[in-house]
């Protein structure tokens, strides 16, 4: 926004759906804009990303790519991947292979991972895990800008303004125990979508589009409240005025975390 002509709201849907490299900002239509990101991204990434790599199978590894690029924020791992490719393209590709090929494109920055933690039990749980790309702009280029999907990319960009300020940043899972109609009590795992630690300081953070109704805020906010902690909890939600609500949870406006209006809350 220091370089964006523009209200906050234009100046997020441009970032949203373009990205931040930097050379954007000389160019003035979407075409230049979609254009110039998709020569990036085959002109440099992607050819990279083979020949440092020897790739042998490089329509292979782009097909990944694009389920990657497709399912931004979900829980998966090598072998749901390879199942995926097996059952819906009718191609088998080993699940080492698979890993083999998100740690290229780890390795190129093109992609960050985070792993899920169990907060109770205090232990990281290997798989599943997400995926996270680097710039929304690159992702979305890839996909010939057809998924724009601001839930998704709301949480995407989230993840890496928390990781470009510094945080470790993880999925986090709770369980919750509950009493059905029958009588019965049973378990339920609810998620965190994003642990940030940074030395002794620690957030819970949950990302919601909207909270239209205080039955919108109880969803969002029960994983939070499983926590048996004094760490800061929040809702960052894209539209609404800052504030702490009556459970102690810190209801963060998008553009107030973005930009750095948060106060002593996530400093």
């Amino acid at each position: 926004m220091s370089v964006f002509d523009g209200r906050e709201t234009d100046g997020w849907q441009q970032y949203m759906t373009f990205g931040g490299l930097p050379k954007l900002l000389e160019m003035q239509t979407d075409r230049e804009k979609a254009d110039y990101l998709k020569g990036v991204f085959e002109e440099t990434y992607i050819r990279d990303i083979v020949d440092r790599n020897a790739v042998r199978n490089r329509a292979e590894m782009e097909e990944l790519l694009d389920v990657v690029a497709s399912s931004i924020g979900g829980l998966t791992n090598p072998k749901k991947l390879s199942d995926t490719f097996k059952s819906v393209k009718g191609v088998t590709i080993h699940p080492d292979t698979v890993k083999s090929y998100l740690d290229y494109l780890e390795d190129s920055f093109l992609i960050s991972k985070a792993r899920r933690y169990d907060v109770k039990g205090k232990r990281y749980i290997n798989t599943p895990m997400k995926y996270y790309f680097s710039d929304c702009g690159l992702r979305n280029a890839r996909l010939g800008f057809r998924q724009i999907e601001e839930t998704y990319l709301m949480k995407n960009i989230i993840y890496n303004e928390l990781y470009r300020r510094g945080y470790s940043v993880d999925v986090g899972c709770v369980e919750d125990v509950f009493t059905c109609e029958n009588g019965k009590r049973t378990q339920k795992q609810l998620e965190i979508d994003f642990i940030c630690n940074m030395g002794s300081k620690r957030m819970y953070i949950q990302s919601a589009l909207a909270l239209p109704t205080l039955e919108n805020v109880r969803q969002e906010q029960r994983s939070l409240l499983k926590v048996n902690d004094s760490f800061c909890k929040m809702i960052i939600v894209k539209d609404g005025i800052s504030h702490y609500n009556d459970d102690c949870v810190l209801i963060l406006g998008l553009f107030d975390f973005l930009l750095g209006r948060t106060g002593e809350a996530i400093i």
